[in-house]
């Protein structure tokens, strides 16, 4: 793999989980996490459930609009529900997306988040694992305010924003799920969007800013959007893995500087170029919860 990148990655569970595949897997991921931020994970035992909940999913959204906009998250102290159609910006410009807060949803709601939670964690110990550390070294790391959202990007014009540019902020790693709509977008080193098409039963993982912090910004977050589709409605469904809001910035980054010197990894694999800023690692911030206080243009779905 070269210092940038013309597509994303598809890491393999299964060869994760066979000791014959495992090591060459494991330098993949290794690769990935360090150059693109980005990967497809595929065989993660989890295809029927993120059938069945993309199925249900237009039932959600054609709920009548008074009982979504009884749990609108501008009512909550935790500004967690319901956002109605364009109601965030990201980039100084309108973002066209809509997401519930799940009102009679709770059982589909728990199943998913049981199901994705256990990959999440384990998944975030292969990532040690990929970067020579022991398997534990992130776990002390993860919070319990872990988020899913429903989101629904209904048919806009041509090159229409659904979310603009951005990084994820709230924690560790993204765990996507997205239907066959196609959309999403990754930035590479050279400034190019790179298409990230949908893969039938894959969940698309991406490098959050507080797993960023945590290696003193060498596994960097990458910045993404979301082109709202044209002809039909896009749904997707991106899982949070939290990171710890108690740490402050200063813990993240002394924590960082023990584990960056295990990191194998070259000058020229650090730092992708061109980004958005990240919050994690501005001087601005003391405490990692004074970054995700609750703000009403925090992009961060795709």
């Amino acid at each position: 793999m070269s210092g940038t990148f013309s597509s994303v990655p598809i890491v393999d569970v299964a060869r994760l989980s066979d000791p014959a595949t495992k090591d060459a897997e494991l330098a993949k991921l290794r690769e990935t996490i360090f150059i693109v931020g980005f990967l497809y994970l595929i065989n993660t035992g989890l295809e029927d459930l993120i059938h069945q909940t993309h199925e249900d999913l237009p039932k959600l959204f054609s709920l009548p609009q008074e009982t979504k906009e009884r749990c609108n998250m501008i009512n909550s102290p935790s500004f967690l529900g319901y956002t109605r159609l364009g109601a965030e910006t990201t980039a100084a410009q309108t973002d066209l997306r809509e997401y519930p807060d799940h009102p009679g949803a709770q059982s589909i709601v728990d199943g998913y988040v049981a199901k994705i939670d256990d990959l999440a964690q384990r998944f975030v110990r292969l990532v040690a694992e990929s970067l020579s550390l022991p398997v534990d070294t992130f776990d002390s790391f993860k919070g319990n305010m872990s988020r899913l959202k429903f989101v629904k990007y209904p048919p806009a014009a041509k090159n229409s924003q659904g979310v603009g540019p951005h990084k994820d902020s709230a924690g560790l790693f993204t765990f996507l799920s997205q239907d066959n709509t196609g959309g999403l977008q990754v930035l590479n080193k050279n400034g190019a969007w790179i298409d990230v098409p949908p893969i039938e039963g894959s969940l698309v993982v991406n490098i959050q800013q507080g797993f960023e912090a945590i290696t003193g910004g060498i596994c960097a977050a990458t910045t993404h959007r979301v082109i709202a589709p044209t002809s039909q409605t896009r749904y997707s469904i991106p899982f949070f893995l939290a990171v710890r809001l108690d740490l402050t910035l200063d813990q993240l980054r002394e924590s960082a500087a023990h584990i960056v010197e295990r990191i194998p990894v070259s000058d020229d694999k650090k730092k992708r170029a061109v980004d958005v800023p990240s919050e994690f690692l501005s001087p601005l911030y003391s405490c990692v919860s004074s970054i995700l206080e609750p703000r009403p243009c925090s992009g961060g779905d795709h």
